[in-house]
């Protein structure tokens, strides 16, 4: 039996296994990935979470997605890899931990954690795309992972599955694909945000790099100022500090409440085949 955390960031939810010894021996972790994340007949999550051993910081992380993918950065991923560590003794309430976009460094105080982000990437602003006969009107950056981004009036009556599912196909941003989010400015501090995310391949309650990518395109469009409140399809606010340079953002944050739901031991019947 393996011991696994269960654990929410904003809706955003997963499961966290701590591996710094080395002891989940998989031969094939995709499929594991895939079969634990099920809903109903496993565990069911978004993604999946490895803690491992790093000699730089406090530890490494691997992230999964639910489809078994290994991605480079999550945002509400890495909240809830904060405060597992800091749970389990793995690190104190200032944390760093190695992940594939880079060295992630974060604050823990209580329930809330706060992550900075590797500095975003690839901005393009004012871009059109071409999605089942109509064309949008588009900006993108990489906040860690990739991410679109399009404004719309409506975001309740909005067809994010579909327009998000075109988006994060588009021949524009293959072979890795995209995430896509759907954006309504409130007011000068504030956003509302719906997001498909690759590797869900469906829309999600929360994303952490989507919620960091909608704020700085927002604000290099002039629509908002730092910080800026970020309320997700889950309902929760995420909070997102960051400063304006000439060529993009640096000093980018991700800030919001991290949920432990559970933990317990997954029986191999939750994911062996018969």
């Amino acid at each position: 039996m393996i011991d696994f955390f269960k654990m929410s960031g904003s809706g955003n939810d997963f499961i966290l296994i701590d591996n710094r010894q080395g002891s989940l021996n998989l031969e094939n972790v995709v499929e594991f990935v895939r079969s634990v994340c099920r809903r109903k007949v496993s565990v069911g999550a978004d993604g999946l979470i490895l803690i491992e051993p790093s000699d730089r910081v406090d530890f490494r992380w691997r992230f999964f997605n639910a489809d078994g993918s290994e991605v480079e950065m999550c945002g509400n991923g890495g909240r809830c890899a904060a405060r597992f560590a800091y749970l389990m003794g793995i690190a104190g309430e200032k944390i760093s931990f190695e992940t594939v976009a880079g060295i992630i460094d974060a604050e823990v105080r209580g329930d809330v954690v706060k992550l900075r982000l590797t500095d975003p990437k690839d901005l393009v602003l004012d871009d059109r795309i071409a999605i089942k006969n109509q064309k949008l009107f588009v900006h993108s950056i990489n906040t860690g992972v990739p991410h679109v981004v399009h404004f719309v009036r409506d975001p309740d009556g909005f067809d994010v599955f579909n327009t998000g599912r075109a988006i994060r196909y588009h021949e524009r941003y293959q072979p890795a694909g995209t995430n896509a989010n759907f954006v309504t400015v409130l007011d000068s501090g504030t956003l509302r945000v719906r997001t498909y995310e690759r590797g869900v391949e469906d829309e999600t309650l929360a994303c952490g790099t989507g919620a960091v990518a909608s704020a700085l395109i927002a604000a290099r469009k002039g629509l908002v100022q730092s910080p800026v409140d970020v309320r997700v399809q889950g309902g929760e606010l995420l909070r997102i500090y960051f400063e304006a340079t000439q060529k993009g953002f640096t000093k980018v944050y991700l800030e919001g409440r991290v949920v432990t739901v559970y933990q317990g031991k997954l029986w191999d019947e939750a994911w062996k085949e018969k």
